[in-house]
């Protein structure tokens, strides 16, 4: 699994890593653009054992919306985890 080199080349199927223990992931499940270029992008996630996954409502959003904007920010904030850009992985 590699390092994405920036968060503006995410694409659906990448991977949020957070190492340790307990560690956790989220996965990149969908993108879109506008016709400004500004895009958003929809995370799930799964617990143990691994026999469902859901989609993550983000927090920021004050309606409950599951869209996530693609920005310059550093931290990307999940329910219950926060994750840096830097932890953007690709299988």
């Amino acid at each position: 699994m590699g390092k994405v080199s920036s968060i503006t080349e995410m694409q659906p199927g990448d991977v949020f890593v957070k190492g340790g223990f307990p560690g956790h992931a989220v996965i990149v499940v969908d993108m879109a653009a506008n016709e400004k270029g500004q895009k958003v992008f929809m995370l799930a996630q799964g617990y143990m054992p691994a026999q469902d996954i859901h989609v993550l409502v983000n927090p920021l959003d004050a309606e409950g919306d599951p869209w996530y904007h693609l920005t310059g920010a550093e931290k990307i904030y999940t329910p219950e985890w926060t994750f840096s850009k830097e932890q953007l992985r690709r299988w």
